[in-house]
C-alpha cells in the first residue's frame, strides 16, 4: 500500500481545504498568499474530495484489473451499502448543517458510479471528458427551465425533503454538489484509479495532461468571459446568479432554496462551485496535480514522508476529519468563514487538532472511528454468492 501514501495526503489536503472553506476568513478578507489559499480552497477543495472518491471505488472494484465473479458481486454489493450509509450521514447532518454537507452527494455518486467500475482507464477518460462537454449545458437547460411550482411539486412528495434541505432534485439537479456535473470528478477519479501512479512515465504524463487542462480551462475562460471569469459566483451572491450551476455554492446557500435569474453568458465562466465546463475541465486538472504531485513527493522525498505521517494519518481517516469538524464546531461555538470570522487562528487550531487526534489514533488503530464502521456495515457481503 506504500504507493497511495500520496493519495492518502491529497485526501488529507482535501480535507484541510474544506476546514479553510467553513472556517476560515472569507475570501473578501484575505489577500496575498492567504488569498489564493482560499480561493483554491473554495470549491476545488470538494473537487478533489470527490475525485478521490472515485480512486477510492477502484480500490474495492479492483484497482489495475476490475474484480469479476464472487469477488466483483461483493464489491458492488460493498460499494453499494457504503452509498446508503453516506446517503443516511448525509442526510442526518445536513438536517444540523444544512445543504452544504456533501456526504450524501457521496453517496448518490457511488450508486451512480456502480454500472461504470468494471470500464477500463481509457473508457473511464472518455466518459468523463463527456460529462465535463455535456452535463453543464444539460444542467443549465434543464435548471432554467425549473419553475418554482414544480420543484416544489417535487419537493413536497420526496420524503428526503421532509427531513432536511437536502432531496432528490438537490441530489441529482440543484444542490451544492449535484450529481448531473459532479460525476465527471468522480469518473475521472476513477480513471486514474485504474493507472499505475507509481510509474514515473505516468507521473510525468499525467502531470502534462493536469497542467494542460487547468491551462487550458482556465485561458480559454478568461478569454471568453473577461475578468471576471474566475471569480467564485458565491461572491455574486444568489441574485446574480449564485451556484446557477448547481443553484447553490459550497461556501454559500442559496437564498430560501429560490432559482436565481440565469444567463447563458455564466457558462462562459471558471469560478469556483459555477459547474461550468470550463470549471469542471480546470479543476480536474488542478486535482490531478495535486494526486500526482503528492505522489510524486511521497515518492522521492523520504524525510518528508516522515515528517508529513501524522498529517496522512488524517488522509486514512478523511470521513471521520470531515464529520469531526462539524461536530466540534457545534460543540465549540466556532464561527463560521463569514464576514464576522476574519482570523485564521480557529482554522489552524483545527487543522492541528485533527493532525494530533489522527497520530495518536493511527498508533492503536488502523482504522478511523467512522471508518471503522462504515467498514463493519458491509462485512455482510461475504456472505453473497
Amino acid at each position: 500500500m506504500g504507493r497511495f501514501v500520496g493519495v492518502d495526503l491529497a485526501r488529507a489536503l482535501a480535507v484541510f481545504g474544506m476546514y479553510v472553506v467553513h472556517i476560515g476568513p472569507p475570501l473578501s478578507a484575505t489577500s496575498g498568499v492567504a488569498g489564493w489559499i482560499r480561493y483554491i480552497s473554495d470549491g476545488h477543495s470538494s473537487v478533489l474530495f470527490a475525485t478521490l472518491a472515485g480512486f477510492s471505488l477502484m480500490l474495492l472494484a479492483g484497482r489495475r484489473e476490475p474484480k469479476t465473479g464472487l469477488a466483483g458481486r461483493q464489491a458492488k454489493a460493498r460499494i453499494a451499502i457504503r452509498a446508503v450509509v453516506l446517503l443516511a450521514l448525509g442526510t442526518v447532518m445536513a438536517m444540523e448543517y444544512g445543504g452544504v454537507i456533501i456526504l450524501g452527494f457521496y453517496g448518490v455518486y457511488f450508486l451512480l458510479a456502480l454500472p461504470l467500475v468494471r470500464l477500463r482507464a481509457r473508457t473511464l477518460a472518455i466518459i468523463a471528458a463527456a460529462f465535463a462537454l455535456v452535463t453543464p449545458q444539460l444542467a443549465f437547460v434543464l435548471t432554467s427551465a425549473l419553475t418554482e411550482s414544480v420543484q416544489q411539486s417535487i419537493n413536497t412528495y420526496d420524503p428526503l425533503r421532509h427531513l432536511s434541505e437536502v432531496g432528490v432534485l438537490d441530489l441529482l439537479l440543484t444542490g451544492f454538489y449535484p450529481a448531473l456535473t459532479w460525476m465527471s470528478f468522480v469518473i475521472a477519479g476513477m480513471a486514474l484509479g485504474r493507472l499505475d501512479l507509481s510509474s514515473s512515465t505516468m507521473q510525468k504524463r499525467l502531470a502534462a495532461l493536469g497542467a494542460t487542462l487547468t491551462a487550458a480551462a482556465y485561458g480559454m475562460s478568461l478569454l471568453l468571459a473577461g475578468p471576471g471569469a474566475l471569480r467564485s459566483l458565491a461572491e455574486d451572491g444568489p441574485s446574480s446568479g449564485s451556484g446557477a450551476l448547481p443553484t447553490g455554492s459550497g461556501s454559500m446557500p442559496p437564498d430560501a432554496g429560490s432559482l436565481p435569474d440565469m444567463s447563458a453568458s455564466l457558462l462562459l465562466k471558471a469560478g469556483p462551485h459555477s459547474g461550468t465546463t470550463f470549471d469542471i475541465i480546470g479543476s480536474v486538472g488542478i486535482a490531478i496535480l495535486v494526486i500526482v504531485g503528492a505522489t510524486v513527493a511521497m515518492d522521492c522525498l523520504p524525510r518528508l514522508r516522515r515528517l508529513a505521517k501524522p498529517v496522512i494519518a488524517v488522509g486514512t481517516m478523511s470521513l471521520t476529519a470531515y464529520v469531526g469538524h462539524f461536530l466540534a464546531q457545534s460543540a465549540l461555538s466556532t464561527p463560521a468563514g463569514t464576514g464576522t470570522q476574519q482570523s485564521w487562528l480557529p482554522l489552524i487550531m483545527y487543522v492541528l487538532g485533527a493532525i494530533l487526534f489522527a497520530a495518536v489514533w493511527s498508533r492503536f488503530f488502523r482504522r478511523g472511528p467512522l471508518e471503522y464502521l462504515l467498514n463493519a456495515a458491509t462485512k455482510p457481503t461475504k456472505h453473497i454468492r
